[in-house]
């Protein structure tokens, strides 16, 4: 489903989620006193933000979290909400670039993130629709069934309960099937909207709707700055997906864009289970009923964002679907973001080079239900100065900064670029009258580049395409109606404003005649 109004519908794209098509009650009530110096701020309402507030108010800390837009806006909200004991940094893959006994942490956080998440929903009584599953991962050719072979030894030496299996769980030819015991599936919305709720019972305070677009420390308190207000805290989370502004994460993890089907199939039997193809990118399958409906969802056809093209990516995606499914309708069709590590294991911990008491967690590849969890629980037990087993190996400082990096960005970013109206007029003009309704394009004069869109009402917006990041140029998003940046992911509504990503500021409007 479709809804061309990017800036209200709830989600950072046009596209609704089919979590987002189900009635879940918004908790949030609170208000917080700007006045008051809280003990952690966190910044992002996900599952890694809300986790973070709800363990550190459990602690008797003062917690406030802000979110700009609303909870769940962002690739929580997009997710399709698998729980896995494997990842995508495969074990094999960990076991080589950085220890057996790396493998055997990741999985037992995995493992116990999936008992954290259903222990939550157990004492909270969330109505998060949770249930375990088995998970297949299977191959198709030779080469992918070396592969499973790896994976499984790796798997198992690092302690994830898989066996060789004869199925693989959905009617797609294979060669070899891996099975993982105790996998699971929920609502993400529910789920996150239950911690809320939970949160602001315990005395935590949020804020919606309120960006964050600085931060600045004095005598050890941090004032971080939105254009409403200034709020004060001892120690700041940035649980923003990947952290805003000019660091050295940006260069370390690669944005990619995911596309998800939900659809109905006219057999009326859905898999009962989590499965996954080894193609590159692979593909991912499981079921879930929304009210009182079944759907399949089905996911893949990913590529860096900004680079690939998002209507063959839905294409390609339905192609494969229709071919092994018997599909009745396609309800839903939306993407999400992720950012890929690359190392593989995602950074969590202080950011490096940040002030005293600023706290990150990025890189999460395809697992971000899991890793955001772990995230909260990595933090919250920095802030409490608790000792815990993934601060080494997740920590960001295993990053060396590049010396130079952070002027060199901001030069790129602050290069003098600005159009005259008047000196484009009749090209801009010209220009627009070629565009189709929900059409947007970057289109070139003398040399220097503007971003166009036209409404379905024709009103065209003309935008300075130079991401306020780092300064790459913006390309047009046709499914989900964004201006997305190639370079670190930075992505934007037709009108210029953030959406996600690491940019602070928005693109610049640019007055037509």
């Amino acid at each position: 489903m479709e809804n061309n109004g990017t800036e209200t519908n709830g989600r950072d794209g046009a596209n609704t989620s089919i979590w987002q098509s189900a009635s879940v009650d918004n908790p949030v009530t609170s208000y917080s006193d700007h006045e008051e110096v809280y003990d952690a701020l966190i910044i992002g309402g996900g599952i890694t933000g809300i986790t973070t507030a709800l363990l550190l108010q459990k602690q008797g800390k003062k917690c406030l979290l802000v979110e700009a837009k609303n909870l769940g806006f962002g690739t929580t909200g997009g997710t399709t909400a698998h729980l896995n004991t494997f990842l995508d940094t495969t074990y094999p893959e960990i076991d080589s670039d950085f220890s057996k006994e790396a493998s055997r942490l990741m999985a037992k956080g995995s493992k116990e993130m999936i008992e954290m998440i259903s222990a939550n929903i157990k004492e909270l009584k969330i109505d998060a629709d949770f249930e375990f599953k088995e998970g297949y991962l299977f191959s198709q050719n030779e080469k992918e069934t070396e592969e499973l072979q790896s994976i499984l030894e790796s798997s198992q030496t690092a302690g994830v309960e898989v066996s060789e299996a004869f199925e693989n769980g959905v009617p797609i030819p294979f060669e070899h099937v891996l099975c993982f015991k105790n996998q699971a599936q929920f609502h993400p919305l529910k789920y996150i909207l239950g911690l809320a709720k939970e949160f602001e019972k315990l005395g935590g305070k949020i804020i919606e709707q309120t960006f964050i677009h600085s931060t600045e420390l004095h005598e050890d308190i941090h004032y971080a700055k939105s254009d409403k207000f200034t709020l004060k805290a001892k120690n700041i989370v940035y649980a923003t997906h990947i952290p805003p502004g000019i660091n050295i994460l940006s260069l370390r993890n690669a944005p990619y864009r995911s596309y998800v089907l939900a659809v109905k199939l006219n057999s009326g039997e859905y898999p009962n289970c989590l499965a996954y193809d080894m193609q590159e990118p692979y593909h991912y399958f499981r079921s879930h009923e929304i009210d009182g409906q079944k759907y399949l969802i089905i996911g893949g056809a990913d590529h860096k964002t900004g680079h690939g093209d998002p209507l063959k990516a839905f294409e390609d995606l339905e192609h494969y679907a229709r071919k092994h499914f018997d599909i009745s309708q396609i309800d839903y069709r939306w993407s999400s973001q992720y950012y890929v590590p690359v190392d593989g294991l995602p950074y969590i911990g202080h950011l490096p080079g940040g002030d005293k008491g600023i706290f990150i967690a990025t890189g999460f590849n395809g697992n971000g239900m899991i890793l955001g969890s772990l995230s909260a629980v990595l933090i919250s037990d920095l802030i409490l100065e608790k000792e815990n087993p993934y601060e080494k190996l997740l920590s960001p400082s295993r990053l060396k900064p590049i010396s130079g990096f952070s002027e060199f960005v901001k030069e790129n970013a602050d290069v003098a670029y600005h159009f005259v109206a008047d000196r484009f007029g009749a090209e801009i003009i010209r220009s627009t009258s070629e565009l189709a309704k929900g059409e947007g394009k970057i289109v070139e004069f003398d040399g220097e580049k503007l971003a166009l869109h036209k409404d379905d009402a024709g009103k065209v917006t003309a935008l300075n395409p130079v991401c306020t990041h780092a300064g790459c140029i913006v390309s047009w998003n046709p499914t989900e109606k964004t201006w997305d940046c190639p370079c670190h992911g930075g992505r934007f509504s037709i009108t210029g404003k953030v959406l996600s990503g690491p940019p602070q500021k928005d693109l610049e409007v640019v007055p037509v005649k």
